[in-house]
């Protein structure tokens, strides 16, 4: 049984307390927690932004990588703008997974092709702009998805009985950025290095809120 312990009012037991000075103190420590608050709050929304932009940037040099073939993961003169297709030489290489052989029929296909770079394309501008951020997550979300079943760390060996070299056998890069992308929604991160804040006031943004 808990025992309550109520202050008597026994001044031989009280030291006197000057309300002007406790009243200044009680204010100095209140002042400080807000201005310790404010600065979190900041530091905060710097860091989702700086995440947001880098991450966008990874979305959008992936398309622009593709589109014309910079050499770096797309060689000079293979990209999609020459002819080359984004997603036959992912995809065509799966060996492993449940979708190996859905994967294989998709690769190089025109459909395939348009949805993998509009979607690179949507989800890097909106990051960048921070507008959208909710689309966005989902859109990203479900392309790191099919990506990762496309990859399947689970496989210790892939379908020639080689070794996967799968270095863990759930979590990878592709998990890691749609974790982000959904926490950058969430975190309405738009608002700051951005145009969140404008594009929340867009009358059809305001009547529909999972277009933020």
């Amino acid at each position: 049984m808990a025992v309550h312990e109520h202050p008597h009012r026994t001044s031989a037991f009280h030291l006197p307390r000057s309300r002007r000075n406790g009243s200044a103190s009680d204010g100095d420590v209140t002042a400080a927690a807000t201005d310790s608050t404010a600065a979190t709050t900041v530091a905060r929304a710097y860091a989702f932004a700086s995440l947001r932009l880098v991450t966008g940037f990874v979305f959008l040099w992936a398309f622009l990588d593709k589109t014309f073939g910079f050499g770096y993961a797309t060689p000079s003169g293979k990209g999609w703008i020459d002819g080359g297709s984004p997603t036959k030489g992912f995809l065509s290489s799966v060996a492993a997974g449940p979708m190996e052989s859905t994967f294989h029929d998709w690769a190089g296909a025109g459909w395939a092709n348009w949805l993998f770079m509009l979607g690179l394309l949507g989800v890097g501008i909106a990051l960048v702009a921070g507008v959208a951020l909710r689309l966005a997550a989902v859109a990203g979300t479900a392309m790191m998805a099919l990506m990762w079943l496309a990859e399947w760390p689970p496989a210790k060996h892939l379908s020639d009985g080689t070794l996967s070299m799968s270095s863990n056998p759930f979590a990878d890069y592709h998990l890691v950025y749609a974790i982000v992308l959904i926490a950058l929604a969430a975190a309405g991160a738009g608002a700051t290095w951005g145009l969140g804040k404008l594009w929340a006031t867009l009358p059809i943004v305001r009547d529909h809120t999972w277009l933020r």
